[in-house]
């Protein structure tokens, strides 16, 4: 570690291996001030912008979000959420263009602005000092800073794997790539926030040294730092040759320091870390103005771009969007690069949004580009193994690649290519090494991802037996302990087993019982052994008998209950019957008292002795069937009390008996009433006929013929009832 800064601090620059001197170029766009991008209508917003996982998203389909709200959130300081970039309504949420060599879509969420362009509420701070270092590392992570040099780690998980290892931290300013000059510009008019963003990087870390190193072809730029440092020696500015790419970490960390970064390794462990002035300058506004990232500067150039220049644009602005509004003239004969033109990619659509990685639109016309020379057989020149700054050999890479020779294309230390393009950049045969490397990087995850999953399913696998084997081992284990525990007490009975003790006496009882259900035998006259069914009968005799005495106590159930519903009925019946009697009489008296009438008016009609007879007849007849009536209403009106009061009391025999009594004595009482009544009659009429008064007489005999007239209707229907 020590090293490191001694060779630091003696001042010398070191000259790393190839590198070349494209023309610049950045003249175009490095002359007017940072313009600041009108808003979109919509803007896109991909739920990944930096290297590593998306985040989960907080939002749906119809919330109105505010600017710098977070979209999504992640499990660890390696999935940084993504904010809006403005207020508006979520519109849709789903897979749309990328800027991405594949040119497949990302999910993406789709803000429609209000124009309003509200923001949440803030909380800025004055003093970074009074927070810890781990708040300070929350609240780079929670404003989504990733690092905008070009690759995109999440700036907090960078830190946080550097504590406590770093003595000498390095901000990157040389910016190397023709064309790009958004970080210069942005050092000549924000140096005093990259400065502010340097020491707060530095409280974290809590480096030794602190250094920015910048090309000497921006004087301005080098000029303002040392300006906002106010003659401060707390940070030390480095002014390095302009050569590409100078820029590249493992590159500068050699300029500075004259010590490679060791293959599959990262700069802390040499003791250095390296962060970009853009990133310093995000870190600065989100830790004091509590801002998070969701804008940054942009190089917008190229001969096909009018309004040359630098732009602050909001992340997720349509490039087609911000094209127009720089003057951009359309034409599908020249393609328009997201970075630069050395390591920059062709955009396959105009619609795919800024993002965190995008530092620089080209579109540039015919005079700067011209369409790929075809590619012709590797001549083995040698100039890109000359000008490779890692020192590989990108000839045999190429070989390996195209024959998919991965082992030989990890030997030769295809990782360690930094994809500047200096080797397709120099090739005579216009060989696109660069893409056919990135190809065959893919190609190798691919199968170590393949490997990875493989290796993890057979850990698993192993785990598993590894399990069952130990399971199986315990359970030997128990049986063997319960052995030594059966031999203990077998030892203790004296070489008596106890298990072979109840298996016996288990035994014996079974033998016992089977003795004892055993069948038996009788033997015949012949001498024949046939065996004794005699139990077996009498207990079929015992099945028989209890079954016959449930069917007759099922009869017996069924017919007192039919005999009990008949005598319900027959009561009914009784009752009815003397009501209708009560009826008849009623009407016949009716009847007697009009015949009278009649007789009044014409009494000289009626024959007096005639007269005299049918009236004592008739004074019977009523008299003796007002007193049959009585005595069945009476008992009818008796039985059915007692019916009602207690029908499960009633003795269904006795109820039978009363009803089938009921019946004869209604039949009787019809048969007989008529001979009595006339008896009777005929006896009072002879004592007193001379008595008579013939008017009285007439009157009387008239009535007697309608009464028996009215009891001969009266004996007919109730003779059809009871039918």
């Amino acid at each position: 570690m020590a090293d490191v800064l001694s060779r630091f601090n003696s001042g010398k620059l070191w000259d790393f291996k190839g590198g070349i001197h494209p023309p610049e170029m950045k003249d175009q766009s490095n002359h007017q001030p940072v313009k600041t991008l009108p808003l979109s209508k919509d803007f896109y917003i991909p739920l990944k912008q930096h290297s590593g996982l998306a985040g989960e998203v907080l939002v749906k389909v119809g919330d109105y979000v505010l600017k710098g709200q977070p979209l999504t959130q992640g499990g660890g300081l390696r999935v940084l959420p993504v904010h809006a970039p403005t207020s508006g309504t979520i519109k849709n949420i789903a897979p749309y263009v990328a800027a991405h060599p594949s040119g497949l879509d990302e999910m993406a969420i789709h803000l429609q602005a209000d124009g309003l362009d509200q923001s949440i509420e803030r909380h800025p701070i004055d003093d970074f000092l009074s927070l810890t270092a781990e708040q300070l590392i929350e609240k780079i992570y929670l404003a989504g800073v990733a690092g905008l040099g070009g690759a995109v780690f999440p700036t907090a998980a960078k830190i946080q794997s550097a504590d406590k290892k770093v003595k000498l931290l390095i901000i990157n300013g040389a910016e190397c790539e023709p064309y790009i000059t958004c970080d210069d510009r942005l050092m000549r008019e924000c140096a005093d926030e990259i400065i502010e963003g340097i020491r707060i990087l530095r409280y974290i870390l809590r480096p030794e040294k602190v250094v920015i190193a910048i090309e000497d072809n921006k004087p301005q730029a080098i000029k303002a730092i040392n300006m906002a440092l106010h003659g401060a020696n707390d940070i030390e500015v480095r002014v390095i040759p302009t050569k590409y790419p100078s820029g590249a970490a493992k590159q500068l960390i050699y300029l500075l320091t004259g010590m490679e970064v060791p293959s599959c390794s990262r700069s802390s462990s040499i003791g250095v870390l390296m962060h970009n002035v853009g990133t310093a300058f995000a870190i600065k506004r989100a830790v004091i103005n509590d801002e998070p990232l969701i804008e940054r500067v942009v190089t917008l150039t190229g001969d096909k771009i009018q309004e040359k220049g630098n732009y602050l644009i909001r992340l997720g602005t349509p490039i087609y969007y911000a094209l127009t509004h720089t003057g951009y003239q359309f034409d599908e004969r020249f393609p328009v690069f997201a970075g630069g033109p050395m390591m920059g990619l062709e955009l396959p659509d105009l619609n795919a949004p800024v993002t965190k990685i995008v530092n620089c639109l080209l579109a540039p016309d015919h005079f700067e580009y011209t369409e790929p020379e075809p590619e012709q057989a590797c001549i083995r020149c040698s100039n890109c193994s000359d000008a490779c700054p890692v020192n590989l050999m990108p000839q045999q890479l190429y070989w390996f690649a195209r024959s998919e020779d991965h082992k030989k294309s990890e030997e030769y230390a295809l990782k360690d290519c930094i994809e500047c393009g200096i080797c397709a950049y120099v090739c005579p045969s216009h060989i696109p090494l660069i893409q056919y490397f990135r190809q065959e990087k893919a190609k190798i995850w691919q199968i170590k991802e393949k490997q990875k999953k493989s290796e993890e399913a057979k850990t698993r696998f192993e785990a598993k037996q590894a399990r069952m084997e130990r399971e199986e081992q315990e359970r030997k284990a128990r049986s063997q302990r319960a052995a030594e525990a059966r031999r203990e007490e077998l030892a203790k009975t004296k070489g008596e087993d106890p298990v072979k003790a109840a298996l016996a006496r288990l035994k014996a009882k079974k033998t016992e019982a089977e003795e004892t259900t055993h069948q038996k035998t009788l033997t015949t006259e012949k001498g024949e052994v046939l065996p004794d069914n005699s139990d077996m009968m009498a207990l079929r005799k015992a099945r028989r008998l209890a079954r016959q005495q449930n069917e007759v106590k099922e009869n017996y159930i069924e017919e007192t209950t039919a005999e009990t519903q008949k005598s319900a009925v027959a009561a009914a019946i009784a009752r009815a019957k003397a009501k209708k009697l009560t009826q008849t009489k009623d009407t016949t008296s009716t009847e007697s008292e009009s015949t009278v009438e009649k007789i009044e008016e014409n009494p000289t009609a009626l024959d007096p002795q005639k007269a005299a007879l049918a009236a004592a007849i008739a004074r019977a007849k009523t008299k003796k069937l007002a007193q049959a009536k009585d005595t069945a209403t009476t008992e009818s009106e008796s039985a059915v009390e007692k019916t009602e009061e207690n029908p499960t009391a009633l003795d269904p025999k006795k109820a039978a008996v009363a009803a089938a009594i009921a019946r004869a004595k209604a039949k009787k009482l019809t048969q007989t009433k008529d001979t009595a009544s006339t008896e009777s009659a005929v006896e009072k009429t002879e004592e007193n006929l001379t008595a008579l008064d013939p008017k009285k007489a007439a009157v009387a005999a008239a009535i007697a013929r309608a009464k028996a007239k009215k009891l001969a209707q009266t004996q007919q229907q109730s003779g059809k009832s009871q039918e």
